[in-house]
């Protein structure tokens, strides 16, 4: 059967191995599986939240409110943004499918960070369009502004904080860009991760509402990390009206389900679930930067949920992933971005421990 030549040079997407298979293939028993590989928040979800789902359990048979009013309004007085400002996704992801759609086509061309998330080139590789990175994966602007200057593309993808890799962009350095950018240029600022930079260093944070002074630019955040909600799929888009009323083209109906929509307004109004999930992260982040040290390789600084350890030549994170696996810790191995290191969510202080002895194990 024939199918569109684009997909030749598309790869799948691959996601964090559940624990599922883990306890299908390696028989541990589910309880012990520590699953460390997917950026989700250890904490879980807040008990405001998950009580809200359960008392709307029974609304499932009944389609959602399309306008989503009551989160569009949640998200506007959080943001201080006018409600015609922004889009609703399943997941922040399905609105770069939306941005790709309406953007791209085969004579188009998209810039990203040289290692950055995979989503951002399948979209564009969808609609045909030619891929342009940078040469170093750190996200400053000396990387992009020469390719912007001379290939003009149509999207640039700044992933600050950046995933895989942890590191970010610095506010003044986001802005820079975004100016720098030709009129038709949309600059994409996916700050999946902002809640956890912002917490760590003012410099790095952008509000969303920053983005409505510049008429190419567009802010998506996402309920799936900080706020607990990664099963539910929500995320949005923050843009000038012109830009959204475009991509609401792109939208289907009901594309946020009823019980993920009550779960996010009520997640909107939960804030001390938030600065909870951060604190606990804060303090366990330094133990995996002394842990790094303690066996000799290095780490890239985290803005985010979770670090990136980098390996020495001696050591191979393929080999250290599998093993890990084994033994019921599930990381993410970088190896299939050119990297020779492990993406670690940072968990609970039980998980945090489990993770750090099991390591021992391996290494020896």
């Amino acid at each position: 059967m024939r199918f569109n030549k684009v997909l030749d040079e598309i790869q799948t997407y691959e996601a964090g191995k559940p624990i599922e298979l883990v306890v299908r293939e390696f028989g541990v028993a589910p309880e012990e599986v520590v699953k460390l590989a997917s950026n989700e928040n250890p904490l879980g979800t807040s008990p405001r939240v998950a009580e809200t789902i359960r008392a709307h359990a029974g609304r499932a048979h009944l389609y959602p409110d399309d306008s989503m009013f009551e989160l569009k309004e949640a998200l506007a007085k959080r943001f201080d943004v006018p409600e015609e400002t922004l889009i609703i996704g399943a997941g922040s992801d399905q609105i770069l499918e939306f941005v790709s759609r309406a953007k791209l086509n085969e004579k188009s061309s998209v810039l990203m960070s040289r290692i950055t998330f995979a989503m951002y080139e399948i979209y564009a590789r969808q609609q045909g369009a030619r891929i342009l990175r940078t040469a170093d994966y750190r996200h400053r602007p000396e990387e992009f502004l020469p390719i912007m200057e001379r290939e003009k593309p149509e999207v640039v993808f700044l992933c600050t904080p950046n995933n895989p890799t942890g590191d970010a962009m610095k506010r003044e350095d986001v802005f820079r860009i975004v100016e720098a950018a030709d009129p038709d240029t949309l600059v994409v600022v996916d700050g999946a991760y902002m809640e956890y930079a912002a917490a760590k260093d003012d410099a790095y944070r952008i509000d969303p509402g920053e983005i409505l002074k510049y008429p190419n630019a567009l802010y998506l955040g996402t309920f799936s990390k900080a706020y607990g909600l990664g099963g539910m799929r929500v995320g949005y888009g923050i843009a000038r009206p012109e830009i959204i009323r475009a991509l609401m083209k792109m939208r289907p109906p009901f594309n946020i389900s009823t019980l993920s929509l009550a779960a996010a307004i009520a997640a909107c109004g939960d804030e001390a679930f938030v600065e909870k999930s951060i604190e606990v992260h804060r303090r366990e982040i330094v133990r995996y930067e002394e842990y790094a040290r303690s066996r000799g390789f290095d780490y890239i600084e985290s803005y985010t949920n979770f670090i990136t350890w980098l390996f020495p030549e001696t050591l191979d994170s393929t080999t250290v992933a599998d093993a890990l696996l084994r033994r019921g810790v599930i990381v993410r191995n970088l190896a299939s971005y050119g990297m020779n290191a492990l993406r670690i969510t940072v968990g609970t202080p039980a998980q945090n421990s489990r993770l750090f002895a099991v390591m021992d194990e391996v290494l020896g």
